[in-house]
């Protein structure tokens, strides 16, 4: 039995940030590392992804994924408008991401979505984003100086859920977000709730889609939600010589 080929999102960034005389012209994709260790130490191989690669053939070549964090959803997306409260916008990523997750989850692949991930899941199925947190609720959820792996709040989680199985009944996690789920997407079930009613984690029942609000790659120690990815993906049903992904990203 091999070892499960998870592929993980990034975003772009200029080089001329880097090399600014020399290489101006060009962009280049940038990934968090700490996605990869986690996914090594849960006991799969991690394989950045670059959005140019077809999603229905990663997919098809890949044994699961991991949807990393960065900026917003692009709001025209789920029917609004950006304001002053938006991020830097990628609509190029959000395509890539919102397509790939829809790919993944006809093929029976295990996704997991973390943060910006965690919304990206509920756009690609139709679901809708509270644009900023701040405005109406009761607790702050953005960066507030404490460390990564701080553990700011507790999240309740649903009883039987992927979630409760992993985590138990309730968990205490870190808060990294301005933005959260609003309505659901088609098919999508809310199964982990901050104190004051944000949605921090959903499900899709039948499917093998996970995202959570918060940033485990961040907090101490293993963390479950990993382990269930690389322990969720087939490993039988592919002979794997690496022409899959070859043909995936040319």
């Amino acid at each position: 039995m091999r070892t499960p080929v998870i592929g993980i999102t990034g975003r772009q960034t200029n080089v001329r940030d880097e090399f600014p005389e020399t290489l101006g012209h060009l962009r280049s994709d940038v990934f968090i590392t700490a996605y990869a260790d986690c996914v090594t130490v849960a006991g799969g191989i991690p394989l950045w992804l670059s959005r140019t690669a077809d999603p229905a053939a990663l997919a098809a070549a890949l044994d699961g994924f991991v949807i990393g964090g960065g900026q917003d959803v692009d709001p025209r997306l789920y029917g609004s408008v950006p304001d002053r409260h938006s991020t830097v916008l990628d609509p190029a990523r959000d395509e890539f991401e919102c397509e790939l997750v829809r790919a993944a989850v006809h093929a029976g692949r295990p996704v997991l979505g973390i943060c910006r991930g965690n919304e990206v899941i509920n756009v690609a199925f139709g679901g809708t984003l509270r644009g900023d947190l701040a405005l109406g609720v009761g607790e702050s959820h953005g960066f507030l100086g404490y460390p990564a792996a701080h553990r700011s709040h507790a999240v309740t989680l649903a009883e039987g859920s992927l979630l409760a199985r992993l985590l138990g009944p309730a968990a205490a996690v870190n808060s990294y977000h301005h933005q959260s789920v609003d309505k659901l997407g088609a098919g999508l079930v809310a199964t982990a709730h901050a104190p004051d009613g944000v949605i921090e984690g959903v499900e899709r029942p039948g499917t093998d889609l996970l995202g959570v609000q918060w940033h485990p790659e961040m907090l101490d120690g293993p963390d479950p939600v990993f382990d269930w990815l690389v322990g969720r993906c087939s490993t039988g049903d592919q002979t794997y010589d690496g022409s899959e992904i070859h043909r995936a990203i040319a």
